[in-house]
């Protein structure tokens, strides 16, 4: 029991952890982009149009490709329109991430009318899952870490990566002083505006993966239209805060959050109203660190300082 349920909190996490992640480069730029859980569904219908494309035409990896590499498209032109919007035409950032989550979710429900077929969907949806094969008498350590699909892994190595390239490389250094002082990077010569155009995208491009994972992985094919996917993506929102702003934090929060929202439904031993409660239980998580950071007022734990704010550069 204990095994399934870590195996089920990882692979649950991760639909979090790709959103969180494209959150966190987004936010590292200076820029709250409540249009997350909108990106992501936009993203589980680029992958799903690629699959309805493709899918009778090419097999194996080569349709996982082109799956992911739809997805991001679609997601990554996304977030080059709310980048349009919130940095060259200086729009609110609040009112746009929210209309872009509206159009997200009524985009992903009209193409699946158009395109959507369970048989072919459930067919491909296994060369997502399991990229290793593991037997049930194997042992718990292989289990939790070889029973995954190929965006389980795929998202891992995103969060590694992107904690690299904030913290170990100049274009990661010149974007968080972007997000906390976008007039002093201004003044020595970063161009903030092509710095937060392409972190924006990139962070886009990652987040619509969780879409993607969510369609062709979690719910095996089986499900389109009637995804909720907007409301993983809120949760991916918080799970910024609470892994404050380090996406090798949020690949652990990831989990924690997972194991939080798939307990209730495989446990036998909670009561009913449990049950109800549990699904909060990420965003009490949430404000408890934020509590904890007000505490230790360590920079390094805080949101970047010109977060959400319009950067003027005749202000400077």
């Amino acid at each position: 029991m204990t095994v399934s349920i870590i195996v089920n909190a990882i692979s649950m996490g991760i639909i979090f952890l790709y959103g969180c992640v494209g959150e966190i480069f987004t936010e590292r730029a200076g820029h709250l982009n409540l249009g997350i859980p909108g990106i992501m569904c936009i993203g589980a219908a680029g992958g799903a149009y690629a699959i309805s494309i493709f899918g009778e035409k090419v097999n194996g990896v080569l349709l996982v490709i082109l799956a992911i590499i739809f997805s991001m498209l679609f997601s990554a032109v996304s977030g080059l329109l709310y980048s349009f919007l919130t940095v060259t035409l200086q729009a609110n950032q609040n009112v746009t991430g929210l209309t872009l989550t509206t159009f997200g979710v009524g985009f992903m429900k009209f193409l699946a009318m158009k395109i959507y077929s369970q048989s072919l969907f459930v067919k491909v949806s296994h060369l997502f899952q399991n990229l290793f094969n593991v037997s049930s008498d194997a042992s718990p350590i292989a289990k939790i870490f070889l029973s995954h699909g190929i965006l389980v892994y795929l998202g891992i190595i995103i969060a590694v990566v992107a904690s690299f390239v904030l913290n170990r490389t100049r274009h990661g250094l010149y974007l968080k002083s972007i997000g906390e002082n976008p007039g002093t990077a201004d003044a020595v010569g970063i161009n903030v505006a092509l710095y937060k155009y392409v972190f924006i995208t990139i962070g886009s491009a990652i987040a619509g993966l969780g879409g993607l994972y969510y369609i062709m992985d979690k719910s095996g094919g089986t499900q389109l239209a009637e995804a909720q996917i907007d409301k993983f993506g809120w949760m991916a929102v918080a799970l910024v805060i609470a892994s404050m702003w380090k996406p090798l934090l949020a690949a652990i929060g990831s989990t924690i959050f997972g194991g939080l929202y798939i307990y209730d439904a495989m446990s036998t031993t909670i009561s009913l109203a449990a049950k109800k409660i549990f699904p909060i239980f990420p965003y009490l998580l949430t404000i408890l660190v934020l509590i904890i950071a007000s505490v230790v007022k360590s920079k390094n734990n805080q949101p970047p300082a010109h977060l959400g704010l319009p950067y003027f550069r005749e202000d400077r």
